[in-house]
């Protein structure tokens, strides 16, 4: 079965079921026109509550703080590439992030500033065309100093990270750092993780988080069940630009189509432009 078979018809039903109407344009679901983020800004964000409006009101009457804005510049090279707006727009959704979001050290690791910015930081790069809403369900993010391991898995299974459905992401703080350090090698934990995050928005980790508009979930399924297919097949283009972790599942698709997405534009545009397109209508803005 196709994958627009697996999950556009239950998440259609879904939509009609939790009252959200038609929800065929953008405006009617809350986000912002398609490649036109900068003049719905004055609308962001649209699906929080009053309580939660006054609590953002509130962090962003504050001053972004000049220390983070030295560990952005030196750890995320992304953002030196945005253009002026969108760097205001990441750095007010860090700090709103970095209010509502917890972080706990496992393994007795202390957080500092640089880890909360940093792994921050990387979330907040998925949304600068959606908003935070989309990371509601987000309550704590655990970082350990080392890779690690279930207690009760295989000793040989290394962990880098995971984001649970109650709202945890995991994260090993080298492998954080790692991602960052490379930003056009297709692989990113902190951003593959944050990406299971969004696909969550769906109702399931099943490669299809909450789109724009009812009627995206048709050509939505087509396009990455075509490469999805053949990653699993082993044919080209796609091995040229998506780890082969993506052939694991549709949710994995998703979260390393999504690294790819990000970290290798240009060559997703030129050897894959159907899922590119598909990528940033979804993420509201090109990297």
């Amino acid at each position: 079965m196709s994958w627009a078979g697996r999950f556009y018809l239950p998440l259609a039903r879904a939509v009609e079921l939790l009252g959200l109407g038609e929800c065929t344009t953008d405006a009617d679901c809350g986000l912002a026109p398609r490649q036109q983020l900068i003049p719905s800004l004055a609308n962001r964000p649209t699906m929080l509550s009053f309580f939660r409006r006054r609590r953002r009101k509130h962090t962003l009457a504050e001053t972004f703080p000049p220390d983070w804005l030295e560990i952005v510049e030196e750890r995320l090279s992304f953002y030196s590439h945005l253009d002026e707006e969108l760097q205001t727009v990441f750095r007010d959704e860090l700090q709103v992030f970095l209010d509502r979001v917890e972080f706990f050290g496992a393994s007795e690791l202390e957080i500092t500033d640089e880890m909360r910015v940093v792994i921050g930081g990387s979330a907040v790069r998925l949304i600068l065309g959606l908003d935070e809403s989309f990371y509601l369900r987000l309550k704590e993010i655990v970082v350990y100093p080392h890779d690690y391991r279930h207690p009760d898995g295989d000793e040989s299974t290394r962990i880098l990270g995971e984001a649970h459905h109650f709202g945890t992401v995991v994260l090993s703080w080298p492998a954080v750092l790692s991602g960052v350090s490379d930003p056009n090698d297709g692989h990113d934990t902190a951003v593959h993780e944050f990406a299971h995050v969004l696909d969550k928005t769906s109702l399931g980790f099943d490669g299809t988080p909450r789109l724009r508009a009812r009627a995206d979930y048709a050509v939505w399924g087509e396009v990455l069940t075509h490469h999805y297919d053949r990653l699993r097949e082993g044919l080209s283009p796609e091995i040229e630009i998506l780890r082969m972790y993506g052939a694991t599942n549709e949710a994995e698709f998703f979260a390393v189509a999504t690294e790819a997405f990000f970290e290798r534009p240009d060559d997703m545009e030129e050897l894959a432009p159907d899922l590119f397109e598909e990528l940033a209508r979804f993420y509201g803005y090109q990297p």
